[in-house]
């Protein structure tokens, strides 16, 4: 069985790939789209991503 990296490596030489690629690369270049990626990572950070705070640093249920 391939390992992944085999398989990415693949799909990477294959036309989809490259077409996968080149559009991360122009949406990259985008100031607004790199703006969004930088809120969301960050919001990830912090572990408000709604996954519960299973890392911590989240605000505790309210008891009422």
């Amino acid at each position: 069985m391939a390992s992944l990296f085999h398989k990415v490596a693949r799909f990477a030489k294959s036309p989809a790939g490259r077409r996968a690629i080149s559009e991360a690369k122009r949406m990259a270049r985008d100031p607004h789209k790199r703006r969004q990626a930088k809120e969301a990572f960050d919001k990830i950070r912090k572990g408000a991503g709604g996954s519960g705070g299973s890392r911590g640093g989240g605000q505790p249920p309210s008891s009422h």
